[in-house]
């Protein structure tokens, strides 16, 4: 690594990442971009504003973003149904929420990270309902506001576990409660809402970074399912079962961002909650803009910065606000592919690249963020 050294006066400097899935936090690896560029350039002001866009990471994110957030314990029961220790994030008052927003998070408490590595999937059997409960816990707080993240969802239950946390009905043609997970989609037969927990008076935003419908060839179980466990004979029955209950309950299944964690964002749309593009409104809920313009330059990355990475992912959101403020931004990540146009952005860094591999880069990746900081302060 470079030694330290002055390469000239003094400047803002914004870190704005996203977590590295399955590798590292987003606070962690902001804190170690940070590093590598002080090595550097020792006088900068270096400012931590970690992002996400709904996904791993989003508590995190917040906690290490907004001064004065609290996180806030809690057991819920996790997607196997083993109970598991959680904790939503309780942000400081403000004007537009008195009684302060809650932040919670769907991986951290049924997410598929919770199946452990490599994850034991249970594709019929997992489900949400350790999210509703961390969301339960928020509202019994008395929180003005609620902010939901649903990445990495470990199920395909169109969110019935989450529901039926909340107070939500959801019964078989006997008039009982229906098994756990996408198995007691299929003998779903009722579906009443009318007992559900009222929102919180600022209402449910709910952050995502996918608009799949809930069902049909970009849905839930075709796209999502194979990554948890569903097989090419499963896809077709699921996808029925998530039909036949949308049909019942009465919601809209292709609305944008309904197949999200498994339908869970279509059953967020059925309690009332907004579905929105997550590292949006991340960045506004933690004054992302305003930062960015005081700036001179602003970091920002992912673990995987593909064709799709322009389509409302972190480093897409975070080079929009910086080209508007007329900062230049610098991208960081695990892997950088070759289709990927990263010509937006002042200079680019990829670990893999510096790793000499992706195994290597992920076996440490604080060490070569940490190169990459000084690599880009350096150039820069």
């Amino acid at each position: 690594m470079s030694e330290a050294k002055d390469t000239g006066s003094a400047r803002t400097v914004v870190f704005a990442v996203d977590s590295f899935k399955g590798s590292i936090a987003a606070d962690a690896a902001a804190a170690a971009l940070a590093a590598g560029w002080s090595g550097v350039r020792p006088k900068d002001t270096l400012i931590h504003r970690p992002m996400a866009d709904g996904g791993e990471g989003t508590v995190a994110g917040f906690a290490a973003a907004v001064p004065g957030a609290t996180l806030m314990p809690v057991t819920v029961d996790g997607p196997e149904g083993v109970p598991v220790a959680a904790q939503w994030l309780l942000l400081p008052p403000t004007q537009d929420a008195p009684r302060g927003t809650g932040v919670v998070e769907l991986a951290g408490t049924s997410g598929i990270e919770l199946l452990g590595s490599p994850p034991r999937l249970r594709p019929f059997d997992a489900d949400t309902r350790g999210f509703g409960q961390a969301i339960a816990a928020a509202l019994d707080h008395g929180i003005s506001r609620l902010v939901l993240g649903i990445g990495s969802s470990a199920s395909t239950d169109a969110g019935v576990g989450m529901l039926a946390a909340l107070g939500a009905r959801i019964l078989d043609a006997d008039g009982a409660p229906v098994l756990p997970g996408a198995r007691g989609l299929r003998d779903v037969a009722e579906v009443d809402v009318s007992t559900l927990a009222p929102l919180p008076p600022g209402g449910v935003r709910v952050l995502s970074d996918v608009t799949n419908p809930l069902t049909g060839p970009r849905g839930a179980a075709a796209v999502f399912g194979p990554q948890k466990g569903l097989g090419a004979a499963d896809i077709p029955v699921v996808d029925a079962s998530l039909a036949r209950f949308a049909a019942i309950a009465g919601g809209d299944p292709d609305v944008p961002g309904a197949g999200a964690a498994g339908g869970t964002g279509f059953a967020l749309r059925l309690w009332g909650g907004d579905l929105l593009a997550g590292a949006a409104e991340v960045a506004e809920l933690i004054g992302l803009a305003a930062a960015v313009a005081a700036a001179a330059v602003v970091i920002t990355g992912e673990g995987s910065f593909d064709g799709q990475s322009a389509d409302g992912k972190v480093p897409s959101r975070v080079q929009h606000l910086a080209a508007a403020a007329g900062v230049p931004a610098m991208l960081v990540a695990g892997r950088i592919a070759p289709e990927a146009d990263t010509r937006a952005f002042a200079a680019a860094a990829s670990l893999t690249d510096l790793a000499g591999s992706p195994e290597a880069a992920m076996a440490d990746p604080a060490r070569w963020l940490t190169r990459a900081g000084a690599i880009l302060a350096a150039s820069h």
